[in-house]
């Protein structure tokens, strides 16, 4: 099957191109995640606070991997909208399971976490922007820091152009005009 045969519920196809932006969303997250792992692996990245090496404790490397994990979880979700398994909920859910996605569900969730995220990664651009440096990272480090979660900044809105998109396609049609 190719991206220019994928059919949902609603019949229409999703556009090759929305559906190669939803793969690009996961792939834009990855960097991060890969720097946070790097982080908690003690690979030298220049990851320092104040000038000493940062060495995450085992609590703070869980919850830097898991971070991660999650992040990563969350970014392909954006494939259920151009993907025929993003129209029925897994029948592993109480009440819900097997059960089509209400369009409505699907445009409210994806619009929330977009709006989200562009708000979370714009207020920590801001934040580099106002404070720079502001850990004594090497400049390697704080460059390589920079080129990991820049990307970042592209997941708010790739998500919001892709759920846009998807309202499109689900939304019901406009009746004829009465003659």
């Amino acid at each position: 099957m190719t991206t220019d045969t994928v059919h949902l519920r609603a019949g229409r196809p999703a556009p090759a191109w929305a559906v190669r932006v939803a793969h690009l969303i996961p792939l834009v997250v990855l960097p991060s995640g890969l720097w946070r792992i790097a982080l908690v692996a003690g690979l030298p990245i220049g990851a320092s606070a104040y000038g000493a090496p940062v060495r995450p404790g085992l609590g703070e490397s869980v919850y830097i991997v898991s971070l991660s994990l999650v992040s990563e979880g969350l970014a392909l979700l954006s494939l259920g909208l151009v993907r025929p398994w993003g129209e029925v909920f897994p029948g592993w859910l109480p009440l819900v399971g097997s059960r089509p996605v209400p369009p409505r569900f699907a445009v409210t969730a994806a619009t929330t976490g977009a709006v989200a995220l562009t708000v979370i990664w714009g207020y920590a651009a801001w934040g580099v922007v106002v404070d720079g440096n502001d850990l004594a990272f090497t400049r390697p480090g704080f460059a390589l820091l920079l080129a990991c979660y820049a990307p970042l900044l592209l997941w708010g809105p790739l998500l919001l152009l892709l759920t846009l998109t998807y309202h499109r396609r689900h939304r019901a049609p406009h009746p004829p005009w009465p003659r």
